[in-house]
């Protein structure tokens, strides 16, 4: 499958009406889902400059417009996203080394892998990673950053780092022990060594794994079933998982629990729920 012409600029207005144009990716809205498109096929959707901040701004777009009930991210072309692009790197120096300042001060920058995994795990929202082919080093980081991953038949995943003679980073060390277990975690990391999607779907590192030709219209049905929900009640249950998966008390979790349910049931949306349910129809939430 050929990807979209990466010269021909994605064009939309966010939700104030105001145009916008990206060069490096394509950013689709239709009813409450929106499709982020990394759309640098020829270099298989490795990030350089202009794509992060790119990213960096539908990522703020998707989390201010309430139109937007879930996000999908994927690649054009035959990749998901490889990283970092080597020759950009290059291109910069000494300036590209994370080592060169602090974590505290790349993470107030926007426009930066870091920022982005932070904005997608951050996001009030569900984002699903579509991984419709090769997924690795950075690329591989920010899926992990997502809530869920479906996977194409023909998706790879490699943590490619330590050939590479360094770390996993933006993340990875912290989100996939939590998704695969720490003994798979390390062999993936030690070995540097690529998987496929059967593999990833038998440690857990995907939800799932749909042909090809399945890949876009099964991430659309499950963000469209995902978006009829109550969007408020969404992204508290997205930051209550998270919270608990690193929670050591469980008394501590039911009292987030019970402070968040309380909030909740002040909207409108707790009512239109409670509503719908009593009249036998089906709820229409506005995030209210």
């Amino acid at each position: 499958m050929t990807g979209p012409d990466p010269t021909i600029l994605s064009v939309h207005t966010d939700e104030r009406g105001r145009s916008l144009a990206y060069k490096t990716v394509i950013y689709e809205k239709e009813g409450g889902v929106a499709v982020l498109t990394l759309n640098r096929p020829e270099v298989k959707n490795a990030f350089d400059g202009v794509m992060q901040a790119e990213m960096d701004s539908v990522l703020d777009e998707v989390a201010k417009n309430r139109e937007v009930r879930a996000l999908i991210i994927t690649g054009a072309g035959k990749a998901f996203c490889t990283g970092a692009d080597i020759a950009y790197l290059m291109s910069l120096g000494e300036q590209h080394t994370l080592h060169m300042t602090t974590m505290e001060e790349m993470i107030r920058r926007d426009g930066n892998i870091l920022t982005m995994v932070l904005k997608i795990r951050n996001m009030p929202k569900p984002v699903i990673a579509a991984i419709n082919g090769i997924a690795a080093g950075g690329g591989l980081a920010m899926s992990l950053a997502c809530d869920i991953r479906i996977a194409s038949e023909n998706a790879r995943f490699n943590m490619v780092f330590t050939r590479r003679g360094v770390i996993p980073e933006s993340g990875s060390t912290f989100t996939l022990p939590r998704l695969v277990g720490t003994a798979r975690a390390l062999e993936l990391i030690f070995t540097a060594e690529t998987i496929d999607a059967a593999e990833a779907d038998r440690i857990g590192l995907v939800n799932r794994v749909v042909p090809a030709d399945r890949l876009m219209p099964a991430s659309k049905e499950l963000a469209a079933k995902i978006a009829r929900n109550a969007p408020i009640a969404l992204g508290f249950s997205k930051a209550a998982i998270y919270k608990g998966s690193i929670e050591t008390d469980i008394a501590a979790q039911m009292d987030y629990e019970a402070y968040i349910e309380n909030v909740l049931m002040q909207t409108a949306d707790f009512k239109e729920g409670v509503n719908a349910f009593l009249e036998g129809r089906e709820a229409r939430f506005q995030g209210k």
